[in-house]
């Protein structure tokens, strides 16, 4: 039997393989490609899939992302890390940059290929960013701009030409307040320990973190010993818009050792690094343009449990224009539309399709062959070929079109962030002005929480004393975008909300679940469709921490089959870049968001095409001549008149 001939891509993949290890120094490196890439964990890297036509900008990129990973592995202790990072939520970004700036500086000025590699890295991740000089006053992105010049000093690199601009906004101000500190850094570049002391300091010098004095500096502390403090008490659970710790770390039971919470850590930091995609310290690191959340860990606890809530005195479900002032709605919309011009258009291209659907399905139509309505003047031949035949008529009737009410429920969590949330608030703002003018009534739903890591529930656990199994340990936000009773024009400006900088955070998918579809139960229409937007499983820290590692993700699961199954409520979710068909059994996933629009407008348009071959159906049947029912004079079955469909149909 022939071989099957290798794949074009293969002997590229191997020898990234072999340099990743090489330069990481590690032979047991396992470097895998997934769509969930770039990711580090432990001794894991994940890469993204090189594309099938390569170029040299993608081989070069791909390659960054692998030095990234292996400099990591070479050159960065994670305990040590995480015993010098500092408490404050506006510290914790810098320092985390900081870090990543010395990482890559190591194998940069070592070696040139490696240097012209992560340089392709960080040239595609700022290629893909808008640079709003507005938002940048508004909310500083100090942790990237403070990155970008430590490494221009660490290498000799200038930063990118996207980022220039950003850099030189803020370079005096910086420059003034933490030069002799920054200065310190190349000196300090190959110890770790003495450079984290110096960058502690450049985040005083830059009043970024006020609890610095408070915080334990171990920097010097040879010893693996644990901390004595509670780690819950570096977690940031401020209610507010200010956190800026990492959503995405791996779920762990809380007695694994402080190492291993460390190395889990760094490896979802890893991750955000590698779109370089945060745009203010508002919100977390690790947050890049859409990229994949973490998955629940696969060795969790799969044994039945019950879900449970700790507490819900602090979920709120709030409109949307609660959560703004009117003139930032109206910025920020604004915004958005300038952002997505080009999308826009597509997208109302495709929605003018689906009303033009619509709106055929509900047209008037005849029924012919009746006995009784309105002459049918084109078969008047029969009565000259056949004299006996009865004259046939004809009646117009509408067809039936059940009134509909869809949801539109779209993932708020902070992996969405960028572009990914971007397009579907426009793609969700044009499908529910559409649906609007076909009669069809929309609503625009998001979820999230209120905070990283458990926010008010889990200061709530610990003051209980830590109670085992405690379940869902985080405060909900619930956001009414657009009521379905609310005309499209008073509900658009809220859409500019998901633009607002920390609103992203993490997401519960089984809850939001029920609360939409509760809401649509609710509803007097009779028939519901609920349409989920979502880019990967359930991830929240603060409960992961502390249940199994398939809690929220089996949760997800039974709330899916209850409602698949038992409610009247239609189904349909679309993936974004994650395949949700594992979860829903109506379900499409797209690789790139820039699909989301036609994903969403063929979903609902396949649904009420379904509608229309149920009604003609039914219609059929009732026109079908009943069994053993024989006409005048034994001519064959009696055909129902226009006055018995009528009233069956009623």
């Amino acid at each position: 039997m022939a071989k099957n001939p290798e794949s074009p891509l293969e002997p590229f993949k191997r020898a990234l393989a072999h340099a990743a290890r090489s330069l990481a120094e590690t032979p047991d490196l396992e470097i895998v490609y997934s769509g969930e890439g770039p990711l580090l964990s432990g001794n894991r890297a994940v890469l993204p899939h090189p594309p099938r036509d390569l170029t040299p900008e993608d081989a070069s990129r791909i390659r960054g992302l692998a030095d990234q990973m292996a400099l990591r592995v070479a050159h960065h202790d994670p305990a040590a890390h995480a015993k010098t990072r500092p408490l404050s939520g506006a510290g914790q970004p810098i320092y985390d940059a900081l870090e990543q700036a010395r990482i890559e500086a190591i194998g940069a000025n070592a070696m040139g290929g490696v240097k012209g590699n992560l340089r392709a890295v960080l040239d595609h991740a700022w290629q893909r960013r808008v640079y709003n000089e507005v938002e940048a006053m508004a909310n500083p992105p100090m942790a990237e701009v403070v990155g970008l010049m430590v490494r221009e000093r660490l290498t000799g690199e200038p930063p990118p030409a996207m980022a220039r601009a950003l850099v030189d906004m803020f370079r005096g101000e910086i420059e003034a307040k933490a030069g002799p500190d920054l200065d310190k850094l190349t000196e300090a570049l190959g110890d770790q320990k003495t450079f984290a002391r110096i960058a502690r300091a450049i985040i005083r010098d830059l009043e970024m973190g006020d609890d610095l004095s408070d915080a334990p500096d171990q920097a010097d502390d040879d010893t693996d010993g644990k901390d004595d403090g509670d780690p819950d008490a570096s977690q940031d659970d401020d209610d507010g818009e200010g956190e800026s710790q990492s959503p995405q770390q791996s779920a762990m039971d809380d007695d694994e050792t402080q190492s291993r919470e460390a190395e889990d850590a760094d490896s979802q930091m890893m991750q955000s690094e590698q779109d370089q995609d945060s745009e203010d310290s508002d919100d977390p690191p690790d947050m890049g343009d859409g990229e994949q959340p973490a998955r629940p860990d696969p060795s969790g606890d799969n044994r039945a449990v019950t879900y449970k809530v700790f507490t819900n005195a602090h979920d709120e479900i709030v409109a949307a224009e609660e959560l703004c002032d009117p003139e930032e709605l109206t910025r920020l919309r604004a915004y958005l539309d300038q952002q997505l011009a080009s999308v826009s258009n597509v997208v109302s291209r495709l929605a003018n399709k689906l009303q033009r659907k619509l709106l055929a399905q509900q047209n008037r139509s005849w029924t012919f062959d009746l006995e009784e309505g309105l002459l049918d003047t084109s078969r008047l031949t029969r009565v000259i070929t056949d004299p006996t035949a009865s004259l046939a008529f004809k009646e117009e009737e509408d067809t039936e079109f059940r009134d509909t009410v869809v949801t539109i429920l779209i993932d708020n969590s902070g992996s969405m962030r960028g572009r990914p949330i971007m397009v579907a608030a426009v793609c969700a703002d044009i499908l529910a002005r559409t649906l609007e003018r076909c009669g069809v009534k929309t609503e625009i739903l998001g979820f999230t929480t209120r905070a990283w890591k458990g926010g008010t529930s889990r200061e709530d656990w610990l003051k209980a004393g830590k109670p085992a199994q405690p379940g869902r340990l985080n405060d909900l936000r619930h956001i009414i975008y657009k009521a379905a009773d609310s005309p499209w024009r008073r509900a658009r400006r809220n859409l500019g909300l998901m633009m607002r900088e920390g609103l992203l955070k993490e997401n519960i998918d089984g809850e939001a679940l029920m609360w939409a579809h509760q809401r649509l139960i609710g509803r007097p229409e009779a028939r519901r469709i609920m349409l989920v937007i979502s880019d990967g499983a359930p991830v929240d820290d603060s409960t992961l921490s502390v249940n199994s590692g398939h809690y929220l993700e089996r949760h997800l699961r039974e709330v899916i089959t209850e409602i698949e199954t038992k409610s009247p409520v239609q189904l349909i979710a679309i993936g974004i870049g994650h395949d949700v068909t594992r979860y829903y059994k109506n379900a499409v996933t797209i690789v790139d968001v820039e699909q989301l629009a036609g994903a969403m407008v063929e979903q609902l348009a396949d649904l009420f095409d379904e509608e229309v071959r149920r009604v003609t159906r039914k219609n059929a049947n009732l026109l079908a001549p009943p069994p053993n029912t024989q006409g005048p004079q034994g001519a064959g079955p009696r055909r129902s008149t226009f006055k018995e469909v009528r009233r069956a149909t009623a």
